[in-house]
């Protein structure tokens, strides 16, 4: 049988990428530095799941001075999804921290938000909430 080890996500900043994951309530459980390759990789999963894990793959800017990688166009990836225990209280401590809610959770179920380096996050909510206010009537915002 397969089994699901990891999505890698290319990141232009790792603190701050980590940063937000922690705030979906993800931890890091494994780095790798390459110093040879010039890569760093940061494994994050959701505790009690650490079998299901995000990577995040930073390439250190050439030996040489050349400049960093850059990386758009985010939503080529597609997304990551998260269950979460409730949406709302989630969207808000996102919020609270500057994060744009792409697509609020307006049916009490789905939200879109974005990582610095616009991946798309579906956020899932365990069951359904019945839609409530503020989300029922926020627009979205950008593309996610």
């Amino acid at each position: 049988m397969p089994k699901f080890l990891h999505s890698m996500i290319r990141v232009t900043d790792v603190d701050r990428t980590i940063g937000f994951f922690e705030l979906l309530g993800l931890k890091e459980v494994k780095r790798f530095d390459s110093e040879q390759g010039r890569f760093t990789l940061v494994y994050l999963a959701a505790p009690g799941d650490e079998d299901a894990q995000v990577e995040l793959t930073y390439n250190w800017p050439p030996a040489d001075g050349s400049p960093a990688e850059v990386y758009d166009g985010g939503r080529n990836f597609g997304h990551i999804a998260y269950q979460v225990e409730n949406i709302y209280d989630t969207c808000q401590t996102l919020m609270d921290a500057g994060i744009t809610i792409n697509r609020p959770p307006r049916d009490g179920h789905m939200a879109f938000v974005r990582t610095p380096d616009n991946i798309s996050i579906e956020l899932l909510q365990d069951g359904r909430l019945e839609p409530a206010e503020p989300w029922a009537s926020m627009p979205n915002v950008g593309v996610w």
